[in-house]
């Protein structure tokens, strides 16, 4: 394993088939968005970038973020195959995991018979002040048959500063990076989906109770199973099993962002570090605020 070259969670990926609420949920819980961009992209290196039938806002913190994905269109054109995923649930189907250096991930990831797309091109016009500009990336996707729970992929920033543009960099409710992506899964099927996510990020497993944590430079995966699932997300259905349940932001200040959830009629619940708005309000996956 290379405990280098993935380095964080790049950003989480919530679809949604209604942009302009999910927005404005998550512009209620206290983050700043920016504007619809739509993305262009291919699917074979080299190969002409084409529409995706897709568009985001996301909420920046500066090296990570959260992607509000909506689909548009008929649903014709959909090169990831994403329809098929919101079909069961929207909410969050997807996870990014960020990269200096694609070609060397997609080296080892190939080699440990985890990926074939090799390095795909992806692309998304964004505004800046100076007017709009081209943001650019590069992508590696794990095999789909790999990974049940949705689109995995990692990704290269090849114009971080388009992206992470100081203006959209601060939130009500005080968010200052991605904390952690919860993954629930079959207990039959954890010592197995533990093991692929180290050999994905080329990083050890550890315990902290019911959660086995894959800890990056930032951010971090939890994958646990559903007979413990209770003790991580109290009173949180599962829809689908594997399911990417839920989302944690850090903070500064724990009480203003529980004030501002909840003055924005959020029902807040609480965890040992922190509170968590339930799926059912948070538009597919619950969004959990803990102590930075």
């Amino acid at each position: 394993m290379n405990a280098c070259d993935i380095d964080r969670i790049d950003h989480s990926v919530l679809y949604t088939t209604d942009m302009d609420t999910t927005a404005a949920t998550y512009e209620a819980l206290g983050f700043t968005l920016t504007p619809l961009s739509m993305h262009l992209g291919s699917d074979r290196p080299g190969g002409e970038r084409r529409p995706m039938g897709a568009g985001n806002r996301c909420a920046l913190f500066g090296a990570t973020y959260l992607e509000l994905l909506g689909l548009f269109g008929d649903g014709s054109v959909d090169p990831w195959n994403i329809r098929p995923l919101i079909a069961q649930y929207e909410g969050l189907h997807g996870c990014s995991f960020g990269c200096e250096d694609a070609v060397t991930v997609e080296r080892r990831l190939r080699a440990a018979g985890l990926s074939s797309s090799g390095v795909l091109p992806l692309q998304r016009d964004v505004e800046t002040p100076e007017g709009v500009a081209t943001a650019r990336f590069e992508a590696i996707h794990l095999d789909r048959a790999r990974t049940p729970e949705g689109l995995v992929h990692i990704a290269r920033h090849l114009t971080p500063e388009l992206i992470h543009q100081p203006r959209y960099l601060k939130h009500a409710n005080g968010a200052t990076h991605l904390h952690s992506v919860l993954l629930v899964v079959d207990d039959a099927d954890l010592e197995a989906t533990v093991a692929r996510y180290a050999r994905t990020l080329g990083v050890p497993p550890t315990t902290e109770g019911p959660r086995h944590v894959l800890a990056l430079q930032v951010g971090r995966m939890e994958i646990v199973a559903m007979s413990a699932f209770d003790e991580v997300l109290p009173g949180e259905p599962v829809p689908a099993l594997p399911y990417l349940a839920g989302q944690a932001v850090a903070v500064g200040d724990l009480r203003a962002a529980r004030d501002l959830v909840e003055g924005n009629g959020f029902t807040v619940r609480e965890l040992p570090d922190g509170f968590f708005v339930g799926a059912g309000e948070a538009r597919g996956a619950a969004i959990a605020f803990v102590r930075l």
